[in-house]
Order: C-alpha cells, then structure tokens, then sequence
C-alpha cells in the first residue's frame, strides 16, 4: 500500500500519542505497586499497551514500504517522520526536511 509522508507523520503522531497515554497510566497506577493493581486498571493499561505497540509497528511497517517504494534508506525516512510529527505537535504547520 502507498503511503504519503503527511500519512506516515499521523500514524507516528498516533503512536506517540498512545505512548504517553501508557506513560500516564503506569504514572498513575504506580509501577511499583503493579501486582496489587485492580483487574480494571489491569485491564486499562494492557490495552493501552497494545494500541501503542500496534501503531508503533504500524509506523515500522509503513516507513518500511513508503522507503523502499521511494528508494530512501529506512532510518532516513524514520528521523524525517519523527521530525515532522514533532515539528506538528510544537505547533508548526510543515514538514522539515521534506
């Protein structure tokens, strides 16, 4: 499947969102106390997990093919990806490098 580069910048976007969400719920829960957890919060953060590590391989993926099919190096397209979604969250409107 063809992918944009703005496509690859919301998927990582996606990630990195669902990667703050298990940071904040291992914060909250409190990792030490992981075993006296309740099955809800168990639950919740397990799912958030798995949202994260499914987008994260999503943007693997997707950087992989979007590399191969433009004959970039991978970890070229990689840090450009990352840049970008930075640059976005910071509040730019482009994409640097790009």
């Amino acid at each position: 499947m063809a992918h944009t580069f703005e496509e690859l910048v919301a998927k990582q976007r996606a990630a990195d969102e669902a990667h703050v969400r298990v940071q904040q719920l291992r914060e909250a829960y409190d990792p030490s106390t992981r075993a006296q957890w309740s099955g809800q919060q168990t639950t919740t953060w397990e799912t958030a997990w798995r949202a994260w590590r499914d987008l994260a391989r999503d943007v693997r993926v997707s950087v992989s093919e979007y590399a191969r099919d433009e004959g970039l190096p991978r970890h070229e397209v990689e840090a450009r990806v990352q840049r970008a979604a930075r640059h976005e969250e910071q509040g730019g409107t482009d994409a640097p490098d790009a």
